[in-house]
């Protein structure tokens, strides 16, 4: 090995060991951690006694001539327990679907919303300060381009929020396959599924950190951005759907679809992810047929999802090179 690339070895190194140190700094990598811990406890902490719901799905169901049922509910359905007992609530789903129900909310909710929601305040402010006036000298001193400086920054970022994603994804799957005997692979998919959806905002987070120094407006402009995609990403769904379902309730403003449906596909997909997510880790029900009636991609929503990563990590790059202090 050569002493450039000797160099330029120790030059990554030292990014990784600094991106390290900022997060071993910061309380909410701890906190982070202390979630998963609770969430994995509450995981073993639970059972399941008995395997049939209050109603079993698809069972006919007469009624009287004043529209009451006159099949009731099942005398004695299953139980989740809680607390290894402590709380009981009646199961209106089977056993597995259950299991799979905790994983999708787990997934959905809990990691994906709250849990990215964290990771973006948690990692807001390594750019602004590796790029400070105080930092940046010396960073821009390595034997690395500035790209390949901020390249370097962006992979250590998602290798440390991916550490927090498989340790919360991959304890909560161990656990409930423990107590409920359900091993769903699917839920595994979790794990790339939401870094990918991380990586979306964060890219935002990132042009706008390189462009400001500021991690306030990192955090509110990659949020806005987040809730911007997603409402767009629901909407389109919709208006496909009850295009199908309702073509006369639908009717409206040509131009105004066409530019939901261009909207769409030039912006990232966080809501996609959450859906295909939701579909690999939790029970089906309706949404795979929602779903295809929205003409639902999940190829072409990766895709374009990462074309959009690469072009904002492109354009925080050419800001990092135009930085002159």
């Amino acid at each position: 090995m050569t002493g450039r690339a000797r160099a330029r070895l120790a030059a990554v190194a030292w990014v990784v060991r600094d991106t390290f140190r900022q997060a071993m700094a910061s309380r909410l990598f701890w906190l982070m951690l202390g979630a998963t811990g609770l969430c994995v406890a509450l995981c073993l902490s639970l059972g399941i006694e008995g395997e049939k719901p209050i109603r079993v799905p698809g069972e006919a169901e007469l009624f009287g001539g004043d529209g009451r049922p006159r099949s009731g509910p099942d005398p004695s359905p299953g139980r989740l327990t809680l607390a290894f007992g402590g709380f009981r609530v009646l199961l209106f789903r089977d056993g597995e679907a259950m299991a799979r129900f905790l994983e999708s909310l787990f997934a959905g909710w809990v990691a994906g919303g709250i849990g990215t929601l964290l990771a973006i305040v948690w990692t807001a402010g390594f750019l602004p300060d590796f790029l400070g006036r105080r930092a940046a000298p010396l960073a821009f001193s390595k034997p690395l381009p500035r790209w390949g400086l901020l390249l370097v920054k962006e992979l250590a970022v998602l290798a440390f929020v991916a550490f927090q994603a498989t340790l919360f994804v991959g304890g909560t799957w161990l656990a409930l396959g423990l107590r409920t005997g359900c091993w769903a692979a699917g839920y595994l998919w979790s794990v790339p599924l939401l870094l990918l959806h991380f990586a979306i905002i964060h890219s935002v987070s990132t042009l706008l950190a390189a462009s400001t120094r500021n991690a306030v407006v990192s955090i509110l402009g990659s949020v806005g951005v987040w809730s911007l995609c997603a409402a767009i990403n629901y909407g389109r769904h919709a208006a496909r759907t009850l295009a199908e379902t309702a073509p006369g309730v639908a009717a409206g403003s040509a131009h105004l679809n066409a530019a939901i449906e261009v909207a769409y596909w030039l912006l990232p997909k966080p809501a996609d992810l959450m859906l295909l997510l939701d579909r690999l880790a939790g029970p089906a029900g309706n949404l795979p047929e929602i779903l295809d009636r929205a003409s639902y991609s999940p190829a072409l929503s990766i895709f374009s999802s990462l074309a959009f990563v690469a072009a904002f990590l492109g354009l925080a790059a050419w800001e990092v090179e135009r930085i002159d202090y």
